[in-house]
């Protein structure tokens, strides 16, 4: 009778342990700004010290139902600190090995933005932010996650430290990704499930008419509507108060780009052998012969869609949606194959010679080389395409991680090795004194002796095209000196905007500080409905996307300044993370499968017939706004109640 008891009250103990044990979910909620949730870290792994210096990474088991980024980070002694995440495997449980320095240090020195500040990992990609201290007195652990798409849950059921990187791990047990690249652990009505849904889709696409005269271009996309000076080659002129390009023949001419044009939807498969259980397949090595990380799911559907000549049919089938959708240029980074044809108008950059990666994109102009390496460059770079109309102009270079971070170079400088530049900052600092300003203002220096360089040396060996500039990252932190110096140096002021729209005030500024026209070089919309991530501004839908893309451009031509744009990107990225830094984002007019987003080819339409009027001032701009659009900026410090 006894041990009859005693089990029974074994089992009502452990019924009543099994009842208690906390769950460290966290439940989303769609209505709020931001969502989220603390869980004190020895609650899910009591073995954990609080003083964290002795290990490189924090081990994460987790599970997050979507591909949209949410937030990680832990309360310490000293504050909080957090880092943007994004998961290439929504819906199942995988392991992810977060170095601690992204916690405690400040980014490393790099070329630019996305360089800097995009990290790489095998299950997921991390973006750098937040504040930075030691790994103190760590006492929880924060999820959080802004505007959420729909009600989304995150759940965690361990935390481990390790000295060593002990790598990332799918956990699930289905493929993350099939057999046509697209995601495995998502559905929706557009995905294909067998090569004959693909091959009927890309039959219908075959089928729809080009209506290229409703766009009213010319031969080099410029708008028939007014006719001004030629010169052979493109230029830039102020009319009645507004900027415009002018085409060769003298049309005016608005720039509407996409960057990354290329023949291949998608990106490179990489690390396939470092992510075992994410793939159903790999393209085949009888169709893409030799190493398995260089192969692409997006040139396997190629080759399903065309055969042995996929690269010229598809190439061909570039300039046949361009003619449909609008596009009349051919953005940055964009293929050779696509760009050499000489069909459409394109813009590229400029190989120059100096900058350096921990020189955070600025050049050591005082190297006793530069002036002969860059002239070598500028001749191989722009050189041979002295006499090609088609080419509007060269980019100098792409975001300068430096700007706004002066005094940090400096010192990067300083504590560095032995070199040009750091013995020419040493003789600055002694005549002028050591401060954040004269910091500034040696960089400031700097940077205006290599963009005179580079002006000197591009008018000598093609001064028949535009020098589109530095694409900076954000206007908004760019002092006016620097503007300044490019008023000097540059024809056209180029800036990426990943905004709602852009702003008129950061545009006035253009016009009162430099007097120059203003292409913006980068801006996207992006869901995840597909299982990538959103893009740097998401909205909620397909169809919110194309609302985005409307108001966003048509509000930008509107302002005097705005001659061009290059939507970020022809394709989306690839799913399992872009080569150098794991961005996998969906913002391109195609998918994987080589199948147009058909909401914002649409947008891109109706947006492109009307342009030439919004700009020229006889037409108000699109005005409804996306529903709940939110970008990727710092985000407000609210929690789940």
């Amino acid at each position: 009778m006894r041990r009859f008891l005693s089990l029974a009250l074994m089992a009502t103990l452990m019924l009543s342990l099994t009842s208690c044990e906390k769950k460290f979910k966290v439940t989303f909620n769609p209505k709020h700004e931001v969502s989220g949730q603390k869980f004190a870290v020895r609650d899910i792994n009591p073995e954990l010290p609080d003083n964290w210096d002795d290990y490189n990474f924090v081990v994460l088991e987790f599970k997050v139902s979507t591909a949209q980024r949410f937030h990680i980070g832990f309360t310490t002694d000293w504050g909080y600190s957090e880092l943007r995440v994004m998961s290439y495997v929504p819906g199942q449980w995988n392991k992810l090995a977060i170095p601690l320095k992204f916690y405690t240090q400040l980014p490393g020195a790099n070329i630019d933005l996305a360089a800097t500040f995009n990290q790489p990992r095998h299950t997921g990609w991390i973006n750098l932010g937040g504040e930075r201290g030691p790994m103190h007195g760590v006492d929880s652990i924060g999820i959080r996650m802004r505007a959420p798409i729909g009600k989304q849950t995150f759940e965690i059921r361990n935390i481990t430290l390790s000295v060593e990187d002990p790598g990332d791990e799918y956990l699930g047990e289905i493929p993350a990704v099939d057999e046509f690249g697209q995601s495995n652990l998502v559905d929706y009505p557009e995905k294909a499930r067998s090569l004959e849904d693909l091959q009927a889709d890309w039959a219908a696409e075959d089928a729809e008419p080009i209506n290229a005269e409703q766009f009213n271009y010319s031969k080099y996309g410029g708008y028939k509507q007014k006719q001004v000076a030629a010169t052979g080659f493109f230029r830039t002129e102020k009319i009645d108060g507004k900027w415009w390009f002018v085409d060769p023949e003298g049309y005016l001419f608005l720039s509407v780009g996409v960057d990354c044009i290329g023949s291949e939807p998608g990106g490179v498969l990489k690390n396939y052998d470092k992510r075992p259980n994410m793939f159903a397949t790999v393209p085949p090595e009888d169709v893409f012969p030799g190493d398995v990380s260089r192969r692409s799911f997006g040139l396997w559907n190629l080759y399903r869609r065309y055969g042995e000549n996929y690269r010229e049919d598809a190439v061909e089938n570039v300039f046949r949606r361009m003619e449909k959708w609008g596009v009349n240029t051919i953005g940055n980074w964009s293929s050779g194959d696509v760009m050499n044809a000489n069909r459409k108008a394109y813009m590229l950059s400029m190989r120059t010679a100096g900058v350096q990666r921990d020189l955070m994109g600025l050049a050591d102009v005082y190297s006793d080389t530069f002036y002969a390496d860059l002239d070598r460059a500028m001749a191989q770079s722009v050189g041979r395409n002295k006499e090609n109309p088609w080419i509007i102009g060269y980019f100098v270079g792409n975001e300068p991680a430096w700007i706004g971070e002066e005094p940090r170079l400096c010192q990067i400088i300083l504590d560095g090795p032995e070199r040009p530049i750091k013995a020419a900052l040493e003789k600055y600092i002694a005549k002028n004194g050591d401060s954040d300003e004269s910091r500034r203002l040696f960089v400031y220096e700097t940077f205006e002796t290599f963009v005179h360089a580079v002006e000197a040396a591009q008018k000598k060996h093609d001064p028949n095209h535009l020098n589109l500039g530095y694409r900076f990252g954000n206007l908004k932190v760019v002092d006016p000196r620097i503007l300044k110096i490019c008023a000097e140096a540059f024809d056209v002021l180029s800036i990426n905007c990943y905004e709602l729209k852009p702003d008129h005030e950061m545009l006035d500024v253009a016009l009162n500080v430099a007097n120059l026209p203003v292409i913006i070089g980068e801006y996207h919309f992006g869901t995840v409905d597909r299982g990538l991530a959103q893009s740097l501004w998401q909205v909620d839908s397909q169809e919110e996307r194309g609302v985005a893309y409307r108001y966003y451009t048509e509000q930008g031509y509107s302002h005097p300044a705005l001659i061009g744009t290059a939507y970020f990107k022809w394709s989306d990225q690839d799913i399992s993370g872009r080569n150098n830094d794991g961005e996998n984002y969906a913002c391109g007019l195609l998918d994987v499968t080589d199948r147009p987003y058909k909401e914002q080819v649409d947008a891109m339409v109706e947006t492109a017939k009307v342009l030439y009027e919004v700009h020229a001032g006889m037409r108000e701009p699109y005005a409804q706004q996306p529903k709940r659009a939110r970008g990727h900026e710092a985000i407000p410090d609210l929690w789940n109640e």
